[in-house]
């Protein structure tokens, strides 16, 4: 499976008031795993950034006047998340804007939806979280995923520190780069199954008490409920003995 992880950063927001992408970062995941494929594009919007918005990403006009148009970019851009699952926190915001600007190239590109599906992870996050802050530094906190780098929003930054989180979030198998091949393979020999001697002592059974018993349902019960009653246990029958 071929996914993006994809963020933008704008000039304001809202695209009602002509706001534009100035910044788009992405990278790509392919079964779960950084590939090292990436797109990084900032972006000339031809119009003034909110102040607002230059304080949360440090993006200014005089930075941004000589960068290409959307136009001179859109082609790349689409060919890079053709046909891909777009992974996006708060997914409506970056796709509005993103449909905004390729309404505003005058021709019959469409919508992002028309080449991609998405995955809001805001969304999954709130239902997994309710209750709880849920936005991208709060997930890091939750998921011990490294943000210390992160002292504005930037497209790039941001869209590999969801990666991360994305990946924790869904089964915590936190994709590997290149960097990290050499080591996971090292940590896999070293933790690979090992036979026990057919003569070895049999080990010792111990088994929970009735209030041991009672605790864990009541843990499994909360987990069922936080997750809406998408647990798998509650519907599996038990082995017999």
């Amino acid at each position: 499976m071929r996914q993006i992880v994809l963020d933008t950063e704008t000039t304001g927001i809202e695209t009602a008031q002509d706001h534009r992408v100035i910044e788009i970062g992405a990278v790509e995941l392919v079964n779960r795993r950084l590939t090292g494929r990436h797109f990084h594009r900032y972006i000339n919007p031809e119009r003034e950034v909110d102040e607002g918005a230059y304080q949360v990403h440090g993006l200014s006009n005089e930075f941004l006047k000589d960068k290409p148009v959307f136009a001179h970019v859109a082609e790349e851009f689409l060919g890079f998340i053709r046909d891909a699952q777009l992974v996006i926190h708060n997914a409506p915001f970056d796709v509005g804007f993103l449909n905004h600007e390729f309404a505003k190239l005058g021709t019959d590109v469409g919508r992002v939806e028309d080449y991609c599906s998405v995955v809001d992870t805001l969304a999954m996050a709130r239902q997994l979280h309710p209750g709880q802050k849920n936005n991208l530094d709060a997930l890091c906190k939750r998921y011990h995923v490294d943000n210390s780098q992160r002292d504005l929003h930037g497209g790039l930054l941001d869209a590999e520190i969801l990666a991360d989180v994305y990946l924790a979030m869904t089964g915590g198998q936190v994709a590997l780069g290149l960097r990290g091949a050499s080591e996971a393979a090292e940590r896999t020999e070293e933790s690979a199954i090992r036979r026990l001697p057919a003569d070895r002592t049999p080990l010792r059974v111990i088994k929970a008490v009735a209030a041991e018993e009672e605790q864990h349902e009541a843990f499994l019960a909360r987990i069922d409920k936080q997750s809406g009653g998408k647990t798998v246990w509650r519907g599996a029958e038990p082995e017999p003995a």
